[in-house]
């Protein structure tokens, strides 16, 4: 009995020194290895926005452990045009609390244009994913940041062609799809999602992100259920190894103004420091509403409600009871 209660203590000190090494030797393996290996490749995504100074973005790595937001923009970019925006998520990161916030903007929202004026033909209100399409990701910061009366500390944009690329360099992701997901209007593209597959292709992830029959908030939901999927995915050890091949086809799919040491400094905290982050998130409410052409109106206190949780989220002081307050129902 002795020698059995021996063996099993000695099995259990194994697996965690194993764990422990495994884990120290992955954070050695991504400093010095896959770290100098992509820093290029992810320098070369660097796009920085016009106003930096004006608009108060982050121009260093400064405070790398205070909140901060990103503007999360999917476009539909096809070779020298801007592109629609078709996902729009402001982004707050915690990395202390190791949190996110994610406030899902229904493409359709009808609001002011920051800086059309100065572009012709672009109209001074409409649906803000326009933003994107009359003046890149320096229209859409400013539109967002007006909207909701919230800071932007930087922007990420990838295109789809981007997102299947780098799915399927992860493997495909893991989607909760219970029922056939298919386009029956003959005005909407062809597209046709299998329930109950153990693994989506970048294709099918993309066909579920961008699926609008059903309602926006469904729709944004599935948006947040990707990021959260593709963060899950990117953990494996497989991934992780493989992180310069998934960067390198991003590649000029990718453009933010996040300086590479600041991109690979998060990127350990996520995958290699601790879980997937714990996610609340929130979709701006409203209706749709019919005149030239259909809009989703904002429903002024949410927006109003929304403002004031980003408030609490970005403030370090903010405890974990004051973050559950601000986002009531909306945790994920």
């Amino acid at each position: 009995m002795k020698i059995w209660y021996f063996s099993i203590a000695t099995l259990l000190l194994v697996g965690l020194g194993s764990f422990i090494f495994r884990k120290e030797l992955m954070i050695f393996g991504f400093d010095n290895v896959v770290a100098p290996t992509i820093e290029h490749t992810l320098e070369e995504s660097y796009v920085p926005l016009e106003d930096t100074e004006e608009s108060g973005l982050q121009a260093t790595t400064e405070n790398k452990d205070r909140p901060f937001s990103i503007l999360l923009l999917g476009t539909d970019q096809r070779g020298k045009e801007n592109g629609l925006s078709d996902s729009i998520i402001y982004t707050v990161i915690r990395p202390i609390d190791h949190k996110a916030l994610l406030v899902s903007i229904p493409r359709d929202s009808y609001t002011e244009i920051i800086g059309a004026e100065n572009i012709k033909g672009a109209r001074k209100e409409t649906k803000i994913n326009a933003a994107h399409s009359y003046g890149g990701p320096q229209m859409s910061v400013d539109t967002v940041k007006n909207l909701l009366n919230a800071p932007i500390d930087y922007y990420a944009t990838i295109n789809f062609n981007g997102l299947v690329g780098v799915t399927d360099a992860l493997g495909g992701v893991v989607l909760p799809i219970t029922k056939v997901i298919e386009n029956k209007s003959p005005d909407h593209e062809k597209l046709r999602i299998e329930p109950n597959k153990p693994i989506y292709s970048g294709k099918e992830a993309l066909m579920y992100v961008r699926y609008r029959e059903d309602s926006d908030f469904k729709r944004t939901e599935r948006q947040r259920i990707f990021l959260k999927a593709a963060l899950d995915r990117m953990k494996r050890i497989d991934n992780i190894l493989n992180i310069q091949n998934i960067i390198e086809i991003a590649g000029s799919n990718f453009k933010t103004n996040m300086k590479s040491d600041f991109i690979l400094d998060l990127a350990k905290k996520v995958i290699l420091e601790g879980g997937t982050p714990e996610i609340t998130s929130h979709m701006l409410q409203g209706e749709g509403k019919h005149t030239d052409q259909w809009y989703y109106i904002l429903d002024e206190n949410d927006v109003k409600r929304t403002h004031d949780m980003i408030e609490i989220w970005l403030n370090p002081e903010s405890t974990e009871a004051d973050l559950i307050t601000a986002s009531k129902d909306d945790a994920a």
